[in-house]
């Protein structure tokens, strides 16, 4: 466990959170991006409850309904369980990639980067954070440190305290783990007061400990208005540094899973509530995609525009994530196999757009590090919002690739 103290050295030793200027233009407000993970709370919950923070921070941006788990019937197929959930959001992809199935967290795929790594590649300067009320989010997912995840190092780190027996003795109540996320949120509102990280990640977990232990009740309800208070504590620090410092903030408050519907105690499964999940963002760029139950995975890429973040073109051509922020072509890919035939199927975004092409593969040789050799297909009209063809070689298994100018979205085909 790090203490702020610590944690600000760091920051000032390693970071500039200054931006000067030699040029007498006016310069744009710099960008960040915070996204904070509220623990097992399905839609139908947040829609009830009189929430103010979420609600002026829907009032500045939006809120939606949106989903998890992948395709439901298909080969993206991802329990609807909470470390799972959260690699979906920061890697931009479905389990079938990242490899992540369970809160064991055995096996993850780091060849799937997730949104720090992209940061970190994409400009060396830019400082990260996170608060977390859990450590295995920083250490297994995000992967800090580790070779096989690109040695990522966060600048702003607050995680471990489920650890610390003495400062937050353990009952079976569980009511620590709500001071638990008392301590990340107030260190987590400091540091953005303080130093303004360009990415932050919060995760509070006290909602979906209540879920477990009371289902849908009034104890779960008062944990959920507890946890807004929290957002907006940081919500708070994030106003204060747009006044007063020349900053683009957004701040994404999603859930990582639904609850089952005749208790409201468990998740995993792939029922409607289980998979029912909410976006509320302050953003004043949403595109058109918001409004049409984005997916968990639509997160990362929508970050990443924000923060004018360039993600690799291996990686972007593996994201399962629809941007909901900024420019957009195309969204909703399928495909589906018909005797020998592929046919693929897309919603047209960008009535300007002309053409998408298409590419095919029959290797996933990039979920072991190396590369695949896409084939192009052919070009297409992006109004027939439809495709038929015939592949070159047989196979059990196709990754197809469709490009627009500034967007690539993959879908896998088997058997």
């Amino acid at each position: 466990m790090q203490s702020l103290f610590k944690i600000c050295l760091l920051g000032i030793a390693t970071s500039t959170f200054s931006c000067q200027s030699t040029k007498t233009e006016v310069t744009l407000p710099k960008p960040k991006a915070l996204f904070i993970i509220v623990d097992g709370i399905p839609a139908d919950v947040i829609e009830k409850l009189e929430l103010p923070a979420l609600k002026e921070i829907q009032q500045a941006g939006g809120y939606t309904r949106a989903y998890t788990g992948g395709e439901a019937e298909g080969y993206s197929k991802t329990p609807t369980i909470s470390a799972v959930g959260y690699n979906s959001l920061i890697t931009g992809t479905w389990a079938n990639k990242h490899n992540v199935w369970d809160n064991d967290i055995a096996a993850p795929n780091y060849n799937y980067w997730n949104i720090f790594r992209v940061a970190e590649a994409s400009d060396t300067t830019l400082t990260t954070a996170i608060f977390s009320t859990w450590l295995d989010n920083r250490t297994k997912l995000i992967g800090e440190g580790l070779n096989a995840a690109g040695s990522i190092k966060l600048d702003f780190k607050y995680d471990s305290l489920e650890y610390d027996t003495i400062r937050f003795p353990h009952r079976d109540d569980r009511k620590f783990i709500q001071q638990i996320d008392d301590a990340v949120v107030t260190t987590a509102a400091q540091a953005i007061t303080d130093y303004a990280p360009d990415l932050t990640c919060v995760y509070l977990e006290c909602t979906d400990d209540m879920g477990h232990r009371y289902g849908d009740s009034p104890q779960y309800y008062e944990a959920i208005k507890a946890a807004d208070a929290q957002i907006g504590k940081i919500w708070r620090a994030i106003k204060d540094r747009e006044k007063n410092f020349k900053e683009d903030w957004l701040i994404v408050i999603t859930t990582d899973h639904g609850r089952d519907v005749e208790t409201g105690k468990h998740h995993g499964g792939q029922s409607d509530r289980e998979r029912l999940t909410w976006i509320t963002t302050n953003s004043k760029k949403l595109n058109s995609h918001f409004n049409d139950t984005p997916a968990m995975v639509d997160i990362m890429p929508s970050i990443a525009n924000h923060l004018n973040l360039t993600i690799p073109k291996s990686t972007k051509e593996e994201l399962d994530g629809v941007p909901f922020i900024g420019a957009l072509d195309f969204s909703a890919l399928k495909a589906s196999r018909e005797a020998e035939e592929i046919l693929i199927g897309w919603k047209l975004e960008n009535q300007a757009l002309d053409s998408l092409e298409v590419y095919i593969t029959t290797t996933n040789n990039f979920s072991t590090g190396s590369t695949d050799q896409y084939q192009k297909v052919k070009t297409v009209a992006a109004r027939e919002l439809s495709f038929r063809f015939k592949p070159a070689v047989k196979s059990g298994f196709y990754k197809v690739l469709v490009k627009s100018p500034t967007q690539y979205l993959n879908v896998w085909v088997g058997e």
